[in-house]
């Protein structure tokens, strides 16, 4: 199970995480986790240049090692890099010492501040231990999950519940990977004519 709209009772007990951006500004921020791999990130990356959007792309280390290329390709376009653990580790279910770790194995292919913990699963030692390693640290989750991950939704219901739950300031996730795609194709080029009509800008974190 998963919320589309994170409530306001998540973002109170972990204030220290960034949620989302200031409501004043007519602007979305959209994140792409789980890249960057053939196919899928070059696709994302050509509809983001067709409505002038720049993104924050969350990406594995294990991937970036892989496709060198298509990494280089994310930082030529102007977008922003996050670290989304080398494994892409859950934390709940990863000692300490192995989650930070792993992430500082990221790290050193990636030297981003910005960190989104994998299924937005972090224990509150693991933040310590993170802001510990990199002072500097960021951690990202969202306030809008488009769900394109799940192989059982629709994706028109994908596209509707995403442009529902989106408003000003608003962190979006959506996933560049061979799972996510059968919804991404779909939804990403249709979410970003409509909202480009509706003047919202696109900018990274």
């Amino acid at each position: 199970m998963y919320l589309t709209k994170t409530p306001w009772l998540l973002k109170a007990l972990y204030p220290q995480l960034l949620w989302n951006k200031p409501r004043n500004r007519h602007t979305l921020y959209l994140t792409f986790d789980d890249g960057p791999i053939p196919e899928v990130t070059p696709f994302v990356l050509d509809t983001l240049q067709r409505y002038q959007a720049k993104a924050t792309f969350f990406c594995i280390g294990d991937n970036v090692q892989k496709h060198p290329e298509i990494f280089a390709q994310v930082q030529a376009a102007g977008h922003v890099i996050g670290n989304h653990t080398f494994n892409h580790l859950k934390g709940w279910a990863t000692g300490n010492q192995v989650y930070t770790d792993n992430y500082k194995q990221a790290d050193t292919l990636l030297n981003t501040p910005l960190f989104r913990p994998p299924y937005g699963r972090i224990k509150r030692s693991q933040i310590k231990l993170l802001k510990q390693v990199r002072p500097d640290i960021s951690i990202v989750m969202w306030d809008v999950l488009s769900g394109d991950f799940d192989v059982n939704l629709d994706p028109e219901k994908c596209l509707k519940q995403t442009l529902k739950h989106a408003e000003n300031g608003s962190v979006v996730v959506f996933h560049d990977s061979m799972k996510a795609f059968p919804r991404l194709k779909y939804v990403l080029p249709k979410a970003l004519e409509l909202w480009q009509k509706k003047g919202y800008e696109f900018k990274t974190l």
